[in-house]
């Protein structure tokens, strides 16, 4: 089996090329090589998926039995649109990963593969789009919705569209786990949102990575996946399991959503995973799971990622970081309030 992997030097794009290196499979990257570091083994290819000559270049390495695109999250549908173009004619598939957020009903409504999606053409370019007021939809979904229409039209049936909601684990550049991690470490009273008993559906990168081979293998596989874990975990257990993993001495206070509104607490990122649209946590992920998406408990995720940081992970630099985790300051006013 011969793949190519744009991206393939950080996070999901790491871990997809390091399982296929373990599967024996030959493995080319494509990439500027100005983040991360190359996995030992691989033929790294260096270059500007946005721009065509060396697209072109890069298309007369193939052919390949599989794409896997972990790179397109930042690209307007257009440039999807260049790379997939440039490849459809040395390539036997394409598994893109796509996103939840492309869903028009995400994250108000429960969503399977069927559920409509927002509507942007494969030509758009990054202004393309709109946030609504209250969050959705977002025009991040309506960039990556028009990517998929991209790849669909260069690539068909030939074509697999994953589509995570929230990717956690060991290498992690967004800061949703490891900022739970280290306040966790950091101990005390720990602002949680209630209710307490509310599941979440993250999954671990390394599931991810094993599907989207497993995909790039199949010769039947086609179409959209939602990738999503199908047993989850409550924020209860979520927060206990930041605690086991750091030995930390923190006491979680739940504190109801109309105090955190309150406070205005931005919902997703300064307490990452808390939002509170009824459907953020309801994605139907049974199609993946008959096709072989296998989740490892949260528990392990939570674990690992921990273990990960102790051993000196350090994530490539990545404005999302910023975003996440409350002032310790704002924290201790909304603690003081529910005393």
């Amino acid at each position: 089996m011969r793949i190519l992997v744009m991206g393939g030097t950080w996070f999901l794009g790491r871990h997809v090329v390091e399982g296929a290196l373990r599967r024996g499979w030959r493995v080319t990257t494509f990439n500027r090589g100005r983040t991360g570091v190359d996995v030992s083994g691989v033929e790294a290819v260096r270059g500007d998926r946005t721009v065509v000559a060396e697209l072109r270049e890069l298309a007369r390495r193939g052919p390949w039995d599989a794409v896997i695109d972990t790179s397109s999250s930042e690209l307007p549908p257009r440039m999807v649109s260049l790379a997939s173009q440039a490849l459809k004619d040395v390539a036997a598939r394409w598994v893109h990963v796509s996103t939840v957020s492309v869903y028009a009903g995400w994250p108000h409504q429960t969503l399977t593969e069927d559920s409509p999606t927002l509507e942007a053409p494969a030509d758009a370019d990054g202004d393309f789009g709109y946030t609504g007021s209250d969050g959705s939809p977002t025009k991040y979904g309506f960039q990556k919705a028009g990517g998929e229409r991209a790849v669909f039209q260069a690539f068909g049936d030939r074509a697999v569209f994953l589509r995570p909601g929230v990717i956690l684990g060991p290498g992690e550049y967004v800061g949703r786990l490891p900022w739970w991690l280290n306040r966790a470490h950091e101990g005390g009273r720990i602002a949680a949102p209630a209710p307490a008993e509310r599941r979440i559906q993250p999954v671990d990168v390394r599931d991810v990575a094993h599907f989207a081979l497993d995909q790039a293998a199949a010769s039947s596989a086609s179409g959209a996946y939602n990738i999503a874990h199908p047993h989850g975990m409550t924020f209860k257990e979520f927060v206990f399991a930041c605690l086991e993993a750091t030995g930390g001495g923190g006491r979680p206070v739940w504190v109801q959503p109309s105090v955190l509104e309150r406070h205005k607490v931005r919902q997703w990122t300064e307490l990452p995973l808390w939002r509170t649209h009824a459907g953020v946590w309801s994605v139907d992920a049974g199609k993946s799971v008959a096709a072989g998406l296998r989740c490892r408990p949260l528990r392990q995720t939570v674990a690992d990622t921990w273990a990960w940081l102790c051993s000196d992970g350090r994530p490539v630099a990545h404005p999302r970081w910023a975003d996440h985790g409350i002032d310790r300051e704002k924290e201790a006013k909304i603690l003081a309030a529910v005393m």
